[in-house]
């Protein structure tokens, strides 16, 4: 079987979809993505608590219980390792590679790169499985193109297996990047940047879709109740009952009420 690292090493960019509960990821599986991540908007939304606040261990911790032992490759989005301890950090990663995760998602949202660095290093050694993602949030909370190669370079010191920078589309800029590090660069898809083929060719080894699905998915839900208040009938893929019943590991109960 592919391990989660040659995928970032493929002929092509590893397409990483971002799922939110079972459901999701099943039927991403369903469609051939050999490796699913979670998305921290979506795991949080769901339960009424903000993201990138560090309010979700617990939930992601479930989420990844219940998504381990699926049949795809599993990268968890842990914020910021919910918590300035390296050690915690580095424990809380443990549990996720004990539950079957394959990678993690770390970010440090524009804080100290070299407790950031720490907490890489942390996870590196209390679960050496994990594939280390780790994100700078420098194009969405500032701080500009050296900026972000001073942080990742202390990140590849650290141990991180690939980096993350969501907010950068300039092509010329992504493929700078490339060129600087060690490690294979992940991207975050943006309708209005680059196509999937042009981020291939610019040198991306992993393009992420991060909240985008769940962000649809929740206009999707919108737009065909307000279709159907207006008296319209609703457009769009409709999968059946049936069909989301089949994703569940329970699909062979029967309910008597067909709900």
């Amino acid at each position: 079987m592919t391990t989660f690292a040659e995928l970032h090493h493929g002929d092509e960019p590893l397409l990483l979809p971002n799922a939110w509960d079972h459901a999701s990821a099943r039927a991403l599986a369903a469609e051939g993505f050999p490796a699913i991540g979670t998305t921290s908007l979506g795991v949080a939304a769901a339960v009424g608590l903000p993201d990138g606040a560090s309010a979700t261990r617990d939930e992601t911790l479930r989420l990844a219980l219940t998504l381990g032992s699926g049949p795809y490759l599993l990268s968890v989005d842990a914020e910021d390792g919910y918590s300035e301890d390296p050690d915690e950090v580095g424990e809380f990663a443990r549990e996720l590679l004990a539950v079957g995760a394959v990678g993690i998602n770390l970010e440090d949202g524009l804080g100290s790169p070299v407790v950031h660095a720490a907490k890489i290093a942390a996870v590196k050694a209390a679960a050496p499985g994990l594939f280390v993602n780790a994100r700078t949030d420098t194009y969405w909370l500032g701080g500009g193109e050296l900026d972000t190669r001073a942080r990742l370079d202390a990140y590849q010191r650290a141990g991180a297996d690939g980096v993350f920078v969501p907010g950068l589309t300039e092509p010329r800029e992504i493929a700078a990047l490339v060129k600087h590090l060690d490690v294979p660069l992940n991207i975050l898809y943006s309708p209005s940047g680059p196509t999937l083929p042009r981020l291939a060719d610019l040198g991306v080894r992993r393009v992420s879709l991060g909240s985008l699905l769940y962000r649809r998915a929740l206009g999707a839900a919108l737009e065909t109740a307000v279709e159907i208040r207006e008296g319209r009938t609703p457009r769009g893929v409709v999968p059946s009952y049936g069909d989301v019943d089949a994703l569940s590991h329970r699909s062979d109960a029967t309910h008597s009420d067909g709900t």
